[in-house]
């Protein structure tokens, strides 16, 4: 089912890893045949997150990036497919629709149950078995270890949420994911760029990714941060073309954030 490898992966020597479940593009064979015409477009992808957070290495922060897009599997849900905000569209484990309510795929042929378990086993499991694997030798090296979730999303989606999001959502799980040391340095670099709208647990609390890894008690710390594509894209349809100079001011943001991260001690 796999022609390209489900993820790529950069080892680190710092206490930090980045995940990047979302920005992959790659789909399955014969997938593509069956998908709308909107849904070929992938638009709910996490675009350019690879110049986001390219400087990752040059804080020895290991980075693993999915390259299958969200649309085969979405690999911040769980396997159970549980919702994740009640009251809220669910986006679901692998998806039938966009995140404006459009059909993915053309009528009749969404994937059924057994194909949905065949994605599970060749995409869901090896990446979290990999973020698995490599935080417990984090944790094994240092005595804790960092998981930090990276994403980005259209600021404006009337179906998941009312109103502009801001630019930068940072999520602990209402502080369950990580130690409050953690995160208070992080906030307070955010305060000094004031150029940034910002919020802690408002509409994005953390995904899967965040919730499953995120205990603090065990030595595990998780945060996830959604980036508005408005701070970074200069527009936010197909094609989706990328400021190089709002790439570069987001990009030296999120290293000061990661230094954060890396510098912390429990």
């Amino acid at each position: 089912m796999t022609k390209l490898p489900v993820f790529s992966f950069t080892r680190g020597d710092a206490p930090v890893l980045v995940t990047i479940p979302h920005a992959g593009t790659a789909l399955i064979p014969g997938m593509t045949k069956r998908m709308t015409e909107r849904g070929v477009t992938l638009p709910d992808t996490d675009w350019y997150m690879e110049r986001l957070y390219a400087r990752s290495v040059d804080l020895g922060v290991g980075v693993i990036r999915a390259n299958y897009s969200r649309y085969v599997i979405d690999l911040n849900r769980g396997a159970d497919d549980s919702t994740l905000y009640p009251g809220r569209p669910k986006t679901g484990l692998v998806p039938e629709f966009t995140f404006d309510g459009e059909a993915i795929y053309r009528d009749g042929l969404a994937p059924d149950e057994s194909e949905i378990k065949v994605r599970q086993s060749a995409f869901w499991q090896p990446y979290h078995d990999a973020v698995a694997e490599e935080l417990s030798r984090i944790k094994s090296r240092w005595g804790w270890a960092v998981l930090w979730d990276g994403h980005s999303i259209c600021d404006e989606i009337p179906r998941l949420f009312e109103g502009k999001l801001p630019d930068l959502n940072f999520g602990t799980n209402e502080g369950a994911s990580c130690a409050p040391s953690l995160i208070a340095p992080i906030m307070s670099q955010v305060e000094q760029h004031s150029d940034y709208t910002h919020v802690l647990n408002g509409r994005f609390k953390g995904g899967y990714t965040t919730r499953h890894y995120g205990r603090p008690e065990e030595g595990f710390h998780a945060i996830q941060l959604e980036k508005a594509q408005s701070i970074y894209l200069d527009c936010q349809s197909a094609p989706w073309p990328c400021s190089e100079t709002k790439t570069q001011a987001v990009a030296r943001l999120v290293s000061i954030f990661l230094q954060q991260a890396v510098q912390w001690r429990p």
